[in-house]
């Protein structure tokens, strides 16, 4: 494996896809992490990564140096490069010009680290501080312009260092560069797979259960439903799943998965239907943030409540996710900045006294859909788009009501349909309604109308921690509008949106 200190690099994530794209188990830990436990991580290779910080302010993210002593192969990159110079004796200083964007990079000496690259490629840098002077034992790999020292190494102790992004697109050889660590400097094996990622699960959740009993919120995603068939695997009827309807669900979705489950996985599951107590508490709720704390809090008291019906119960088992825990947690309190509260993230309440099981809280979502499909889990649920946990609690702007929620799931059913019939469906990651707070003026059937705007929102992305707006057909827009403002009683207006992930997010919410 990979180990991945975060220095607060916006690109951490993509160093542990890139990593895991060559079938390499890769893991992001905090730059507080104990050397020991580092140790105990045993990792071939250790990256050190980027971030916005200089090596020189106060507070800035740091590691033990004692890294550079247990004869593993590091790579720096950016700061993580800056920070191992510095370190080992080197002088880092403001650069005269800041560096931003393309460069071309002139590779002079490429050593084991820039092998099999061209004399001159381009690359992408992103940094305002420059390495003056090398460690003793470092030698120039390459330069710019600009930078003098963008990729050194010290060949003896197997540590090099690059001020460029070799994990981003925009350096077209980031991979091969990438590749040179993991598998001639590191020696690693390509053998991380989905297959051997399940059958070690499997033999975790079973020794650490043992006879006594897990139980688990599912809601029908393939996130808590790929959780459930594993521990299923491992355990059998020792898991029991609870079903909560919070009334925020899309158009006859809790009938349709509770079929689904019944028939295809066998699961031993308790279905509870709370809708009045999830509504009644959100009444006249507008806040985002109100709403989500609101919901999970209702949550954990149905589930609580039913749980307690269960005997031997000592585990808690959630679907969450390594983005939820990266975005949440600050990659285990490094210094990447949190976004935004995620449902399934530190909702277990003290009082409940049950130890976590989180069986995929180091995979990201696409890695998720193939080991559902590795351990038999029905199309329909593999390919099931993302839904939040809030449900359309978050999709309603403003207050939630019975009426408004009625209106959402009627477009909502609409706009799922439609891009079923265009063949959209999987191609997007998501596509979903958004009912805004607000009204605009329209005309149908020669009367003046004031009534409901719908948001179409579509995007494209891999693992939620990037996303692109979708260029759906404008036909297909036309039919989904003409629809929706047809069939859909209070809405007489469709906007699209077309908004990235950075700057916004995928939820309104």
């Amino acid at each position: 494996m990979i180990a991945v200190i975060d220095f607060g690099s916006q690109y951490n994530q993509l160093i542990a896809r890139r990593v895991r794209d060559f079938n390499v188990y890769c893991q992001i830990v905090a730059p507080e992490i104990d050397i020991d436990k580092l140790r105990q991580l045993n990792p071939e290779g250790i990256i050190l990564s980027g971030g916005p910080a200089s090596i020189y302010e106060k507070n800035s993210p740091k590691v033990s140096e004692k890294i550079f002593e247990l004869g593993i192969p590091v790579l720096g990159i950016c700061y993580g490069m800056q920070f191992m110079m510095h370190a080992l004796g080197g002088e880092v200083k403001k650069a005269e010009k800041r560096e931003y964007g393309f460069a071309e990079l002139d590779i002079d000496n490429p050593g084991p680290i820039l092998e099999k690259l061209p004399p001159q490629t381009s690359c992408w840098m992103s940094h305002g501080d420059s390495i003056i002077s090398l460690p003793k034992g470092f030698e120039p790999g390459a330069s710019t312009q600009n930078t003098r020292f963008a990729a050194a190494f010290d060949r003896d102790r197997r540590f090099f260092g690059l001020q460029f992004h070799p994990e981003v697109e925009h350096t077209p050889m980031g991979n091969q560069i990438l590749k040179n660590f993991i598998f001639d400097i590191c020696d690693c094996k390509a053998d991380w797979t989905m297959t051997t990622f399940a059958k070690d699960a499997i033999d975790e959740i079973r020794n650490a259960v043992g006879d006594k009993h897990v139980i688990l919120g599912l809601s029908g995603g393939v996130d808590s439903s790929v959780t459930a068939l594993l521990i299923h695997k491992a355990i059998g009827t020792q898991l029991t799943c609870i079903f909560v309807d919070n009334g925020l669900m899309r158009m006859n979705e809790g009938k349709r998965l509770k079929k689904l489950f019944a028939e295809h996985l066998k699961l031993n599951i308790r279905y509870i239907n709370a809708s009045s107590a999830f509504l009644s508490k959100l009444k006249g709720v507008t806040n985002p943030e109100r709403k989500r704390k609101i919901i999970g809090r209702v949550f954990m008291d149905v589930f609580e409540a039913e749980a307690k019906k269960i005997k031997d119960v000592e585990f808690l088992a959630q679907g969450t996710l390594y983005p939820d825990i990266i975005e949440s947690q600050s990659a285990f309190g490094g210094p990447t900045s949190i976004i935004k509260s995620h449902h399934n993230v530190g909702g277990l309440p003290k009082k409940m006294k049950l130890k976590l099981i989180e069986p995929l809280k180091f995979l990201f979502k696409d890695e998720v859909r193939i080991l559902g499909k590795t351990i038999g889990l029905p199309e329909e649920l593999v390919w099931r788009q993302p839904f939040p946990g809030p449900g359309l609690g978050i999709r309603v702007i403003g207050e939630i009501t019975k009426n408004r929620l009625s209106v959402l799931r009627k477009v909502d059913a609409i706009i799922t349909e439609e891009i079923r019939a265009a063949d959209y469906y999987r191609k997007l990651w998501q596509s979903f309604p958004v009912l805004l707070p607000i009204r605009s003026v329209g005309v149908m059937g020669d009367k003046r109308t004031y009534e409901n705007i719908v948001a179409l929102r579509a995007v494209t992305s891999n693992d939620a921690m990037t996303a692109d707006w979708a260029r759906l057909p404008h036909d297909l827009l036309a039919r989904i509008s003409t629809r929706v403002i047809n069939e859909v009683k209070g809405v007489n207006r469709v906007v699209y949106d077309i908004s990235s992930k950075p700057p916004g997010t995928i939820e309104w919410e």
